[in-house]
């Protein structure tokens, strides 16, 4: 005479079973009532359906801060885009093109609280071929403009166009943005005619995972004022 061997009921096969029998509880609401399991806030014991009104509670709470993170998030790309409306304004109203590169770079440095900034141009027409915004863009920080089909945040690595920002109090910049100075679109295959440069003392101002959105539609922007010098 053989005696089968049962394997003994595991959580998973009770699981599964209130999973597949959801009229159980109905059946037997009495033991839904008496179930107890201990709270995170404390040691105490709470019923079932407690602790799924609390669990619930922090689903809410949770909900509502991702809510007020995106509420924070759409004022501040609200308050971004006006700046941008109104520094496009301001480079509009210049008429001697000789003033856009100071007037980019003013409009930096003050509407968006930006402690250094620097431009140079290059390949300008014959009236400005000697101004200061021409001078002391090497080979190299052309063609690497040229490379660059976004704007570049991180760290002040020694890059050279961080050598054009004024440093104030003698402190360089630890953090830069560089922006590619182009006809046409930030990414085109374009070469570049111009970089602008945004440099800060704090580390974290240009983080290398910042979103550089905004920061693409500034170079687009100060591309086409800047144009007026070629």
């Amino acid at each position: 005479m053989t005696t089968s061997h049962i394997p003994p009921i595991t959580e998973d096969d009770i699981a599964q079973f209130l999973t597949n029998t959801p009229g159980f509880f109905e059946r037997h609401a009495e033991v839904l009532a008496s179930v107890q399991i201990t709270s995170p806030h404390g040691a105490r014991a709470v019923s079932l359906q407690e602790r799924q009104a609390e669990m619930l509670r922090e689903k809410i709470k949770g909900l509502e801060q991702r809510i007020m993170e995106m509420v924070r998030n759409s004022n501040e790309n609200t308050a971004i885009a006006h700046k941008v409306h109104q520094w496009t304004g301001e480079l509009l109203r210049v008429k001697d093109p000789f003033d856009l590169p100071q007037a980019v770079v003013d409009g930096v440095r003050t509407l968006f609280d930006v402690p250094q900034a620097a431009v140079r141009v290059w390949d300008v027409a014959g009236p400005y071929i000697d101004a200061d915004f021409t001078q002391g863009a090497s080979d190299d920080a052309r063609a690497f403009a040229s490379s660059l089909t976004m704007p570049f945040c991180g760290p002040n690595l020694g890059f050279e166009p961080a050598g054009w920002l004024a440093h104030g109090a003698g402190e360089p910049a630890q953090s830069l943005a560089l922006l590619p100075l182009r006809a046409g679109a930030i990414d085109s295959a374009t070469p570049a005619f111009g970089l602008l440069v945004l440099g800060s003392h704090d580390p974290q101002r240009f983080d290398a995972t910042m979103g550089t959105d905004f920061l693409s539609r500034m170079a687009e922007l100060a591309s086409a004022a800047l144009l007026r010098l070629r």
